[in-house]
């Protein structure tokens, strides 16, 4: 599994930009191995990086971990470093959009195929502004306080232009996913720095009707012929993206 992978989850560059710090927030079901390969072009690009594992996403974690409980570990991160970008992808969105407000060295806000709820809305609430059924809606299992991914039907909604290989490591590495981190709205006000958005054409997860709603509320967006997965798939060109927006 990805787990195993001897990546760091962390690194410091050298070049231009090494005074900022990207934080890359993986999404449900995820981790930080989710970031690997984007991690490994990042350093070799000479680029300040660090990943965590969101607590929601954490085998074992209680069923009362709700989106603040995320958002706080990304906030103690982010205030351990000096200028930092935060990158969320999927729900990972959500929790930099209600950590952003606690970070007063943040320098802007990038979105990958993700959900910007507004304030005082859930994700769930915010996959529901365009009536869409995706191959993730398929795949998703309840399991009391959890959500699980059928292993059967991940690889389409999440990994379906990924190798093989490489997609069978990702489905092996999921985790669960608590319903309260879904469920909880969003408390955090609207911040005052850029926020580009990276909208997925091929996604079969997060619909692309859905992230042009999403894009909408960003200062700027671009397109990436990709499904959901593109720091799997793409890890250079999204590497592209994400340093552009600097």
């Amino acid at each position: 599994m990805y787990e195993d992978y001897p990546y760091p989850l962390s690194t410091k560059g050298d070049c231009a930009i090494a005074d900022t710090t990207y934080i890359l927030v993986h999404g449900a079901w995820g981790g930080a191995w989710c970031w690997s390969e984007v991690g490994d072009v990042l350093t070799r690009r000479g680029v300040n990086w660090t990943a965590l594992d969101l607590p929601s996403s954490t085998h074992g974690a209680h069923p009362n971990t709700f989106l603040a409980d995320d958002a706080h570990d990304v906030i103690e991160i982010a205030n351990s470093e000096g200028p930092v970008v935060l990158v969320g992808h999927s729900y990972g969105g959500a929790v930099i959009t209600e950590a952003a407000d606690q970070i007063p060295s943040l320098e802007r806000l990038v979105y990958v195929a993700a959900l910007v709820p507004t304030l005082g809305r859930s994700a769930s609430e915010t996959i529901l502004e365009v009536d869409v059924t995706t191959l993730l809606d398929a795949a998703i299992e309840r399991d009391g306080d959890f959500l699980r991914l059928n292993p059967l039907l991940a690889t389409a909604a999440l990994y379906q232009d990924c190798a093989e290989e490489v997609a069978a490591r990702a489905v092996a590495s999921l985790s669960t996913q608590t319903v309260a981190s879904f469920r909880s709205p969003r408390t955090a006000f609207d911040v005052e720095v850029p926020s580009y958005y990276v909208r997925c054409a091929l996604d079969q997860a997060i619909d692309p009707q859905l992230q042009e709603v999403m894009a909408a509320r960003c200062s700027e967006s671009a397109v990436l012929e990709s499904g959901h997965s593109p720091m799997f798939s793409q890890p250079e060109t999204l590497c592209d993206f994400l340093l552009s927006t600097s």
